[in-house]
């Protein structure tokens, strides 16, 4: 397809694919990013949402991300782009390393995390939720209490265990959505990306989920390795703003 020739390179003898690995953390506009992803790239695109990391234990889920890295390094794909829920390191070998790129999305934590509770509260099916989150529903957890959970604190950093942040090409800023999907179009991608909304919660009312001052600085505290990675990433897309 035209639209792919930016990014992406068939087999040519034994030259690899340019690849595009976009890791989809929950609640961050992973699903309206794939739907532009999907209008890009068309069947080029894999979709991977079957590792469902958050609901395994910090040992199952390194231990399961390991193996599916190394099995990973030997195999070859003639997909352009792989987005989806699972951990990057699980993609960190694929074809050649050089070639690949990374994207991530990032929302303020706090905000995230509330965003996240109410999804699984309005989005229920029992019979495809994973345990966690059968608990969460079925015991009538409070905001609070899934928010200073142990298996919700510092998602991202638990996330980008074994292939840090620093390690991606791209993390945009949720709250800078439209100008950092441009940035990361002319930049990065070098191809047009259509710019799509889609997953959000209709019944949001407020700007912020989370207005309560006090408890904002308590779950700050408490989230306090995801917070320095999203103030970090924040100031970096406040940069690119500027060169737009």
């Amino acid at each position: 397809m035209e639209t792919n020739r930016a990014f992406f390179y068939p087999w040519a003898g034994t030259k690899l694919i340019h690849m595009l690995i976009s890791v989809h953390l929950p609640k961050t506009a992973g699903t309206s990013f794939r739907s532009s992803l999907e209008s890009h790239f068309s069947e080029r695109l894999l979709l991977d949402y079957e590792d469902r990391p958050i609901n395994q234990t910090t040992i199952s889920r390194n231990c399961n991300v390991l193996k599916a890295s190394v099995l990973n390094r030997y195999r070859r794909s003639e997909y352009a782009c792989i987005h989806g829920h699972f951990m990057p390191l699980k993609y960190r070998w694929i074809n050649n390393r050089e070639l690949n790129k990374y994207v991530v999305w990032l929302r303020d934590p706090i905000e995230r995390l509330a965003s996240h509770y109410y999804y699984w509260l309005r989005d229920y099916n029992p019979s495809q939720a994973g345990r966690f989150r059968r608990r969460v529903v079925e015991e009538s957890w409070s905001l609070e209490q899934f928010c200073f959970s142990g298996e919700m604190r510092n998602i991202y950093s638990k996330c980008f265990w074994g292939f840090p942040v620093t390690r991606f090409d791209f993390v945009g800023i949720v709250e800078n959505y439209a100008l950092d999907l441009n940035y990361f179009s002319t930049h990065v991608l070098q191809a047009e990306l259509q710019l799509r909304e889609q997953n959000t919660n209709p019944r949001k009312t407020e700007d912020r989920y989370i207005t309560d001052d006090h408890l904002r600085s308590r779950l700050e505290h408490f989230h306090d390795d995801d917070m320095r990675l999203y103030r970090a990433a924040l100031v970096a897309s406040n940069k690119r703003s500027l060169e737009i």
